[in-house]
């Protein structure tokens, strides 16, 4: 029954999949703009184009991308690119493939966003689930009405708060980009060093402002459980204090955070694309925000897909993993 279900999962997978790919490729036609055309007025008007040439570049650039084919073809050799990750060359940056590009952004995403998410993933739930825990510090309960306050705050303003008084005041931190200006790449404590030293910024802000979301999701959570017959009979057995917290209060309110944070990670390979952009981060939330600048049609719609890619492989891990969290939960068994 398991493997049926894991099957079921997979070709569930591969449904979603193909209908986003579907979507990727119908919405974009469904506008009366050319995206070639879009990308070669915009170098017109820099100059990078003659203007009794124009017709001539569109039409090479058309029959370059299938664009002067049937859509049916397009769609049949679209999906078969898709199939093969192959998600086309770049507008902006022709002859570079797409998928050369994300990958190439998506390290520096998944260092920045991913480990953003996870640190305020366990702050956020370990401190949520002490503010209800009743036996926790004093303390700790007047930090809820902080907490909301924060979570209402978007990452890009908090990231404009912190350069101000971090980078532009004190001079703390640098103000942005990955690494020092005219640095090359190298494997050294140094060169990490700038890494780290560039990465804290912008991981500040985006663990600053989704950290009172987690802390008052597992403290919802954590109230609802106090009051379940199995603590209540844990409690009676005279169970010890850190055994009722961890094993009978936070595993139990830890399913709907769990939740939320595969589908969090599922939208890392986007990246935090305001937060990138304000600090000039390299990642995939950058590239985006200049795609969408540069009318760089296959690399915005290559990125939606790796997105819808991530998620989707994110709740099937989820699904794989919750008979692990709750021993309750059995699949395929009634």
């Amino acid at each position: 029954m398991r493997v049926t279900y894991l099957l079921r999962r997979l070709g569930l997978l591969l449904l979603v999949l193909w209908t986003a790919a579907t979507l990727n490729f119908l919405l974009p036609r469904l506008s009366p703009r050319n995206p070639v055309r879009e990308r070669m007025m915009q170098q017109l008007a820099t100059g990078g184009y003659l203007q009794d040439k124009f017709d001539e570049y569109i039409k090479a650039w058309e029959q370059k991308f299938g664009l002067d084919q049937p859509v049916w073809k397009q769609y049949l050799n679209y999906l078969a690119d898709y199939a093969r990750l192959d998600l086309g060359q770049s507008f902006a940056y022709f002859p570079r493939q797409v998928m050369g590009l994300i990958g190439e952004a998506l390290p520096w995403t998944i260092g920045l966003v991913g480990m953003s998410l996870v640190i305020a993933f366990t702050l956020g739930t370990l401190l949520g689930a002490l503010i209800a825990w009743p036996r926790s510090p004093t303390f700790l309960k007047y930090l809820l009405a902080p907490l909301m306050m924060i979570s209402s705050v978007p990452f890009y303003l908090v990231g404009l708060i912190l350069i101000y008084f971090l980078a532009f005041q004190a001079k703390i931190l640098p103000l942005g980009g990955a690494q020092d200006p005219g640095v090359v790449p190298r494997l050294s404590l140094s060169y990490i060093g700038q890494i780290v030293s560039h990465s804290i910024l912008p991981a500040l802000s985006m663990i600053l402002a989704s950290l009172g979301g987690w802390a008052l999701g597992m403290r919802g959570m954590m109230v609802t459980v106090q009051g379940e017959d199995y603590m209540i009979l844990a409690k009676a057995k005279g169970l010890n204090r850190l055994r009722l917290f961890f094993t009978y209060g936070i595993r139990n309110a830890l399913l709907p955070q769990v939740t939320g944070l595969a589908l969090s990670l599922g939208y890392v390979a986007s990246g935090s694309v305001l937060v990138e952009t304000i600090f000039g981060y390299p990642g995939v939330g950058g590239l985006l925000s200049q795609a969408i600048r540069q009318f760089d049609y296959p690399t915005i719609y290559g990125i939606v897909f790796i997105v819808i890619l991530g998620i989707g492989i994110a709740t099937l891990l989820l699904d794989l993993l919750y008979p692990l969290l709750d021993p309750r939960i059995r699949y395929g068994e009634s």
